[in-house]
C-alpha cells in the first residue's frame, strides 16, 4: 500500500491509500467515528464506518485519543464540505501508540500556559501554518540569492569582537579568552566578499536586550548580504526585489497556510515595485506632522517606525539616518557626512524594521577614527582593517530579520509564535 503526504491526496481519488500521522480530533455517531487525522502537511477526515470495517477496528477507532499515533488506510474521495476538500473512505487502522491525555485540549488556552507546552503547542494548525511559511520564506531567499549568483558563505556564531558594540552581548569563555556569541556576520561578510564578490548567511544570531516587546527576541535568525563593488542604491534595489519575490512565493505556495492564519492577502498582493524612499530627516518631518514631538538625531522607536509606515501603507525605505547613532562602519555621505549611506526597511500595518544595511567605509584612516570614536578596541578589528589595506572597494550590504518577516507576512502579533522554540527575555524552557 503506497504511504502517501495528506497534501497530495487531489492526485489519489478514487485509489486505495496509507496515510500516517497523529489523531487531531475525533467525533462518532453510532455506527461511524470521524477521525480527523494530520500529518504536517494538512488535515484529513477519515471516514470509519462499522459495517465496512467490522467489530474489531471500529472498537479501535472508538478508544482512540487527541494526539495518537495511527496509519490509516482507505478510498479517497473528493468531499467539498470536509477538511481539505478530501476525505477517506477508511478500510483499515493501525495504532502506532496511544497518547495520553493530551495537555493542550481544543480549546482556548493563555500564552503562558501555552509557552511552557510549546514542543506540543507547534503542532496546532495555526502554528504548523506559520512554521510552513517560515519554511517557504527561507527557501524563497535561497532561491533569490542563486538566482543571482550569490555564494552561500556561512559566518562563525562564536567572536571575539563585537559588530555593533558589547552593551547587549552574551559573552562565554572560550578556553580562558573572552568570546561572544554572534550578533551579526557582517563583518565577516565583509572578508568573503572581498573573495567571492556576491555573497551572502544564513544564520542564528544573538543578543542580550532587556526587552520584552512584541519584536524582540534573545536569539533570532539572520539573512546577511554582501556586495563588492555596491554602493547604497544598488543595496535597496536589491533588497526591494527580494522582499517582492518572497511576498509573491508566498502568496503563490503557502495559499493554505495564509487561510488557516485568516490573513488579509490583499495587504501582501497590493504592494507594487518601487517601494517608497525617504530620508530620516524627510521620516521627522512626518513624524511632527503626526503630533510627535521627536529630535532630529535620535532613533526611531516601535510607534515611531508605526507612524513612518502607516504614512505609506507600503514598506518603506528610510535612509540616510545619522552617522551617530549608527554603526562605526557606515560609510558617511560625501555630501553630508552627517549621514550615513545606508536604510532601514520599515515593514506596514506596525511590523517595524524588518532590514537594516548600508554601504561600508572603505577608506582605513576614516574607520580607524570610527572605531576610536566608539572606544572600541583596535586590536580586535586588525583583520577587519585589512580588507581596507589590501584591494579596498566599495561594497554593501543589509541584514534581514526572519522572525519579524514572518510575523509580517503571516499578520501575527508577536514573534514568538515565528520559530519553534523561542528564546524570550527570562524564558529559554522549553
Amino acid at each position: 500500500m503506497q504511504n502517501v503526504l495528506i497534501k497530495h491526496l487531489n492526485q489519489y481519488i478514487d485509489q486505495e491509500v496509507t496515510v500516517e500521522g497523529w489523531l487531531h480530533n475525533v467525533r462518532s455517531s453510532g455506527k461511524i467515528a470521524f477521525l480527523i487525522v494530520r500529518d504536517g502537511s494538512g488535515l484529513m477526515q477519515g471516514v470509519t464506518v462499522k459495517k465496512d470495517v467490522g467489530e474489531t477496528i471500529f472498537a479501535e477507532a472508538k478508544k482512540l485519543t487527541q494526539e495518537s499515533a495511527i496509519k490509516l488506510t482507505g478510498i479517497i474521495h473528493e468531499e467539498p464540505r470536509s477538511v481539505g476538500g478530501y476525505e477517506m473512505q477508511v478500510t483499515g487502522l493501525e495504532i502506532v501508540s496511544i497518547a495520553q491525555e493530551y495537555p493542550i485540549t481544543n480549546k482556548e488556552h493563555g500564552v503562558e500556559f501555552l509557552s511552557e507546552r510549546r514542543h506540543l503547542w507547534i503542532r496546532a494548525p495555526k502554528q504548523v501554518a506559520v512554521l510552513r511559511v517560515r519554511s517557504e520564506i527561507e527557501h524563497a531567499i535561497r532561491d533569490f540569492f542563486y538566482e543571482r549568483d550569490f555564494v552561500l558563505a556561512d559566518a562563525p556564531i562564536i567572536t571575539p569582537a563585537a559588530c555593533e558594540g558589547t552593551t547587549t552581548l552574551f559573552e562565554l569563555d572560550y578556553h580562558g579568552e573572552k568570546g561572544y556569541l554572534s550578533q551579526s556576520g557582517q563583518l565577516y561578510n565583509e572578508a568573503t566578499a572581498m573573495a567571492l564578490g556576491r555573497i551572502y548567511c544564513f544564520g542564528p544570531t544573538f543578543r542580550a536586550e532587556k526587552s520584552k516587546t512584541r519584536r524582540h527576541l534573545m536569539e533570532f535568525w539572520m539573512v546577511e548580504a554582501e556586495m563588492a563593488y555596491c554602493d547604497m542604491d544598488a543595496n535597496i534595489k536589491l533588497q526591494e526585489e527580494m522582499i517582492y519575490y518572497v511576498i509573491q512565493r508566498v502568496l503563490a505556495k503557502c495559499s493554505n497556510e495564509l487561510t488557516i492564519l485568516e490573513r488579509d492577502i490583499t495587504k501582501l498582493a497590493d504592494i507594487t515595485l518601487p517601494f517608497p524612499r525617504i530620508s530620516y530627516t524627510e521620516a521627522v518631518e512626518i513624524l511632527k506632522e503626526n503630533g510627535e514631538d521627536f529630535p532630529w538625531g535620535e532613533d526611531f522607536g516601535a510607534p515611531h517606525e508605526t507612524i513612518i509606515s502607516n504614512h505609506f501603507n507600503a514598506p518603506v525605505f528610510v535612509h540616510r539616518y545619522p552617522t551617530e547613532i549608527k554603526a562605526f562602519y557606515m560609510k558617511p555621505d560625501s555630501d553630508n557626512p552627517k549621514v550615513v549611506l545606508g536604510a532601514d526597511l520599515l515593514a506596514p500595518e506596525g511590523y517595524g524594521e524588518i532590514i537594516g544595511g548600508g554601504q561600508r567605509l572603505d577608506n582605513l584612516e576614516l574607520l580607524e577614527q570610527r572605531i576610536k570614536d566608539h572606544q572600541l578596541p583596535m586590536e580586535a578589528f586588525e583583520w577587519y582593517l585589512d580588507l581596507r589595506r589590501y584591494g579596498s572597494v566599495p561594497h554593501a550590504g543589509f541584514g534581514l530579520g526572519i522572525e519579524r518577516t514572518v510575523a509580517w507576512l503571516c499578520g501575527l502579533d508577536h514573534v514568538r509564535e515565528t520559530i519553534p522554540f523561542p528564546r524570550l527575555l527570562h524564558k529559554m524552557y522549553p
